[in-house]
């Protein structure tokens, strides 16, 4: 009798009962044996715990005693969670009935697979990419992360063009599917992060501890995206940007990361003065404080604690970096200067 793998969706929720009344009747309509729904809660205050008991009994409420963030929150949650895999899901997407067992199948495949992410198209616009993961997560050599369907601002139409599950560098954190024991093994998220970009960092963890990362393309939800944060609030660019010299703090072997962190301090002044010249200037000074914060915590010692573990795999694939899914090359100068607005735009022999 074959095994099928228990599977735990896990909805991270703070003040969210907005989001829980409109897209949770999907979730609950996804189709997958001795499926378990939990929503997580990071300490709302609008009735959203109440409202899922009253509404949903059904699904299983783990509370945590304040907002730990995006990081916090699911490391705190996930403590109490048993299950094969995990699927961490925003609480703003609509899924379809189907749309686990081609990941899990997927995934599934291969022992070496630790994550893996359908394909993300904007609720709003259902012919679109969405921004948060689009079609696979891949970054460039300094560090700037782009997806197939989406580089920087620009959203590509799905077309079909990325019909072709594969393996890529990072999965999205809006419909995260992680096994438990890579989880595990790997640390989850990087508490410092709090949101934003710490998907990625526990991806380039799995990868240099060997782990495969899938972009899965038979499944597909809606994501509305800016449920928390929106995309114009300063401190979602101070995220942004904070967290992106972390993510090169923490994976890259360590002279590399002293050069490329140097590089990008520079590259994100240019991306200051641009918020300047568009009168942007509450943007212009999170990049300043993100720069600040960081360079704040090295004179501190702050760090991720890595595992004996972990520390031997990052040195063991220090050897063999970059690792697959790079773009050996430089995302903004190819969509800046080149003005390759798209993923197919890319010279392919470029990536790794």
């Amino acid at each position: 009798m074959i095994s099928i793998p228990k599977v735990a969706i896990v909805i991270l929720n703070w003040n969210g009962i907005k989001h829980l009344g409109q897209f949770l009747p999907s979730v609950l309509n996804s189709v997958y044996p001795g499926l378990d729904i939990i929503v997580g809660d990071n300490g709302s205050t609008d009735g959203s715990v109440e409202f899922i008991r009253t509404t949903y009994p059904t699904i299983k409420i783990i509370q945590n005693d304040q907002n730990y963030g995006f990081t916090g929150g699911y490391n705190k949650v996930l403590e109490q969670v048993e299950a094969d895999y995990f699927i961490l899901l925003n609480s703003d997407v609509e899924v379809s009935a189907d749309w686990i067992a081609p990941v899990i199948d997927l995934m599934e495949s291969d022992p070496m697979i630790a994550a893996a992410a359908p394909k993300i198209l904007a609720f709003n616009q259902k012919d679109h990419f969405e921004h948060a993961g689009a079609a696979g997560g891949y970054i460039d050599k300094y560090g700037y992360p782009f997806c197939q369907g989406r580089m920087f601002y620009e959203i590509e139409e799905d077309k079909g063009q990325y019909q072709q599950s594969h393996e890529v560098f990072w999965a999205t954190g809006a419909a995260l599917f992680i096994k438990k024991h890579c989880w595990d093994e790997a640390g989850g998220f990087d508490d410092r992060f709090f949101a934003h970009m710490e998907e990625i960092d526990l991806c380039w963890r799995l990868k240099n501890m060997g782990y495969k990362v899938m972009y899965c393309a038979e499944s597909e939800v809606f994501h509305l995206g800016g449920g928390t944060l929106n995309v114009e609030n300063p401190y979602k660019t101070f995220l942004n940007f904070r967290n992106n010299l972390l993510l090169l703090q923490n994976n890259l072997p360590f002279w590399r990361a002293v050069f490329i962190i140097s590089v990008r301090i520079w590259m994100d002044l240019l991306a200051l003065l641009r918020f300047l010249g568009e009168g942007k200037r509450k943007d212009a000074w999170a990049v300043s404080r993100a720069h600040q914060n960081f360079v704040l915590g090295l004179l501190k010692g702050e760090h991720r604690k890595a595992s004996a573990l972990q520390i031997a795999n990052r040195q063991l694939q220090a050897k063999h970096y970059p690792l697959k899914g790079v773009y050996n090359g430089s995302l903004v100068w190819a969509f800046f200067i080149k003005k390759k607005r798209h993923f197919t735009d890319l010279d392919q022999a470029d990536f790794l």
